[in-house]
């Protein structure tokens, strides 16, 4: 039996911390961070937000499995492991790499995401790259609904009508001041559901983790409204490419505000937020809110990448 009770709290009132000494206020601008990242320590920031109403949803239609999609080291594979898990969902996850499950034990030792959501119950499907590129195609589900069942499908990433829904739910009363508000973009629901959200006088920037144009698109299936721009300039050579300065910065951020912010999505937008005040694109006293999005998880999984090149370890 399942019960979603956790998903039931909309967390409107998490903190707001001025960024003090922040290099925006050498400029006359403003600048805090939602700190989404403390919904929790394992369903956290825009994790909660998409999966809320999809619970939800699952939960009304009486389904008991939750299947979704990933990569080795997705945030949205963790989330959702632990929030199945929390909820009494059982869960499937489809992983990009069907290498990955030859020798699971390995992986698991290798790897802390997966190890994280395998120990959450959630069962693994490990498929060719070539075959998960198919993974939004009708023969695909039906292999799957042959294989494992009915279930309750969400999409890679989580976004859906229904994680942007619960999206709007990340600005509120107190973020109504705010000139512009600031998050990283993966799959686009996040920001969709932000800028839905947004006031008339707001206006959102986006940071992509990854290259490529196709995110103006997805995210105008989700929204109408145009006061949101994608700041493209950011990711670091794409999704997960990190470098020692990126690193750097993230820890420097950590030392001067006692904020830990992750290398794949908030400690990009960070560092491009940071490079925009410098450069002048914002005039003074503009009021700037940066949004944590959580994704904590995944810096075990990236230090041990960055271990193996030589490369310093975020802290």
């Amino acid at each position: 039996m399942s019960d979603v009770g956790f998903f039931e709290n909309d967390f409107y009132d998490l903190t707001i911390s001025a960024l003090n000494g922040f290099v925006g206020n050498e400029f006359n601008l403003e600048v805090a961070i939602k700190r989404e990242d403390q919904i929790d320590t394992f369903v956290s920031g825009n994790k909660f937000r998409k999966l809320k109403y999809n619970l939800i949803e699952a939960q009304n239609l009486r389904q008991k499995t939750l299947l979704t999609f990933g990569g080795a080291f997705s945030n949205h594979i963790a989330a959702t492991a632990r929030a199945g898990q929390r909820c009494g969902f059982k869960t499937i996850g489809v992983i990009r790499g069907e290498e990955l499950g030859i020798t699971l034990d390995q992986t698991l030792q290798q790897n802390p995401t997966l190890k994280f959501a395998y120990e959450c119950g959630m069962q693994f499907e490990f498929v060719t790259r070539k075959a998960y590129r198919e993974k939004e195609s009708a023969a695909f589900n039906q292999m799957l609904k042959e294989q494992f069942g009915d279930f309750y499908s969400i999409p890679e990433g989580g976004t859906n009508a229904l994680a942007v829904k619960g999206c709007k739910e990340i600005l509120s009363e107190n973020t109504k001041d705010f000139d512009y508000i600031a998050c990283a973009v993966g799959t686009g629901g996040t920001i969709a559901g932000i800028v839905e959200a947004s006031l008339p006088h707001q206006k959102v920037l986006g940071f992509p983790a990854l290259k490529g144009d196709f995110l103006n698109a997805e995210i105008k299936k989700y929204t109408s409204k145009a006061n949101w721009e994608l700041i493209n300039t950011y990711h670091f050579g794409g999704y997960a490419k990190v470098n020692e300065e990126l690193v750097q910065f993230i820890n420097d951020f950590k030392k001067q505000h006692g904020i830990q912010l992750d290398p794949v999505y908030t400690g990009k937008m960070m560092f491009g937020l940071t490079d925009l005040m410098r450069n002048g694109f914002f005039s003074k006293n503009t009021r700037i809110l940066a949004v944590h999005t959580g994704g904590l998880q995944g810096i075990a999984g990236m230090n041990a990448k960055l271990s193996k090149k030589g490369y310093p370890q975020i802290i």
